[in-house]
This record gives C-alpha cells, structure tokens and sequence, in this order.
C-alpha cells in the first residue's frame, strides 16, 4: 500500500498503517534497539509501477526506511511531495545484489552500493533479525 504523506494522515490512514505494520516503536524501544530508521539512501531503480512516485528527470531519487514491530515504511521523496509504501513481513524479501534491492506487493525497490548503503548495513542487519523474528513465529517446522 502506498499513501501520500506530504502533510499529516488522516486518522483512519494512520490506523490503517498501524493494522499493517504495527505501531511506531517508543522513544525509549527504539534508544534500546539503537535506532528504527536508516540514513537517506541513493535509488538506483525501481519497478514500473513505482516509477508514478520518484522523480523522472536526472534528479537523484532517495529514500528511507522505518522499521516497525510487524514490518517496515519506505519513505519516498518526489519534489515536494513525500509517498509511504507499508510493507509488512510476510511480503517483504531483500536481495543484496550490487546494493539491496527491496521487493513486495508486485513491486521492488533498487539502492544503489555506496558510502550510505554501507553506512546502513547495521540497519539492514536489524531488519533481517526482526523478520526472522516475525517468521519464527509462524514456523510449521518444529525444529526452528
């Protein structure tokens, strides 16, 4: 699901979000995880349908990701105008090839392998933890 968010949600927006994803982290939960956002990363490409929410001209296009208790929110900038793609756990898979490469619902995300990317890396550690987390609990194999 991708809403605007150039300017506040609306109630039911935000609810929606938070059935989706779950609730944002407090300020106290996300100190003791040291952190739930990465840096600003560089978009090398995006599917085809996303390309309606990135910037068409040479501009650079980026991106950051929040992570939340049952998923994470990709915030996309196009001038002016911010875009939020909720993505829960169950659909998230993450390719590192050249970068990371982000894919759900039909769609995918590409960043680009530099300085930032690589600043992120703790980031994305997390983030496959948590996940991994996420998925233990639906585990059919007892063994897990």
């Amino acid at each position: 699901m991708i809403v605007e968010s150039t300017y506040i949600l609306k109630k039911e927006t935000r609810e929606l979000i938070n059935d989706i994803v779950g609730k944002p982290y407090t300020f106290l939960q996300s100190i003791k995880m040291k952190g739930i956002g990465c840096k600003r990363m560089i978009i090398d490409e995006v599917s085809p349908s996303l390309v309606q929410y990135v910037n068409q001209v040479s501009d650079l296009n980026y991106a950051n990701i929040e992570l939340r208790s049952k998923g994470i929110l990709i915030y996309l900038n196009k001038g002016l105008k911010n875009f939020t793609w909720t993505i829960p756990f169950y659909q998230l898979v993450i390719y590192k090839i050249n970068g990371s490469s982000i894919h759900a619902q039909g769609k995918f995300i590409h960043f680009r392998n530099n300085k930032t990317f690589k600043e992120n890396k703790a980031f994305f550690d997390k983030l496959l933890n948590e996940k991994i987390k996420f998925d233990k609990q639906y585990s059919f194999n007892p063994n897990l």
